[in-house]
């Protein structure tokens, strides 16, 4: 966190270290507020409620995964290497461990009762596509891949493959993934 970061972004880094460490549920504000350097109040005055912080942490944490995988899809030079960096940004993903993840599913299952989350859900969402497409087009058109169908087509598939691994591991933690992912790999490698 820079000392030069205004009171809100130095709010949401706090809480992303907070929920990373507590998860949700024993992220309160008034830790928030300390791990942040400011009162409860002015915690209050940028966010209002836990929901809103929710989704500016949410926010924050999807750029700085999409600014990573750009960035290592922009430095792939064959196919299997955006596949490689496509798999490697989602095996951190889940490494991470499940606050990350769980986070997005409450974030999800906020938007079925609160308008205003639903509308910043579905942004987040179409905003990591358009990154994913926008990443893959380029390598199409640079000749690094020949993509089988519309750049986001290819981002929307990948991003569904993504989800249904996503809520398998939430549901069954102790399920192995890991002939799912090989499906998914071998899924993937026919569009690019």
């Amino acid at each position: 966190m820079s000392a030069l970061a205004s009171p809100a972004e130095r709010i949401v880094d706090a809480a992303r270290a907070i929920i990373a460490a507590r998860g949700i549920a024993g992220a309160t504000f008034d830790q928030v507020a300390r791990g942040a350097g400011v009162s409860r109040g002015l915690l209050h005055y940028y966010f209002g409620t836990k929901e809103r912080l929710l989704v500016e942490v949410v926010r924050r944490e999807c750029e700085v995964r999409n600014a990573a995988l750009e960035a290592a899809i922009e430095a792939a030079d064959s196919p299997e290497g955006v596949l490689e960096a496509l798999v490697g940004s989602f095996e951190e993903l889940l490494d991470h461990g499940p606050t990350t993840v769980v986070m997005l599913h409450e974030m999800i299952t906020l938007a079925q009762r609160n308008a205003e989350i639903a509308a910043e859900v579905a942004e987040l969402g179409r905003r990591t596509r358009a990154q994913l497409a926008d990443a893959l087009r380029a390598k199409d058109q640079d000749g690094v891949l020949e993509l089988r169908d519309s750049a986001e087509v290819v981002a929307a598939f990948l991003s569904v493959l993504a989800d249904g691994i996503i809520v398998r591991t939430l549901s069954e933690p102790g399920y192995d993934v890991r002939p799912l992912m090989e499906k998914a790999v071998a899924a993937a490698r026919t569009l690019l």
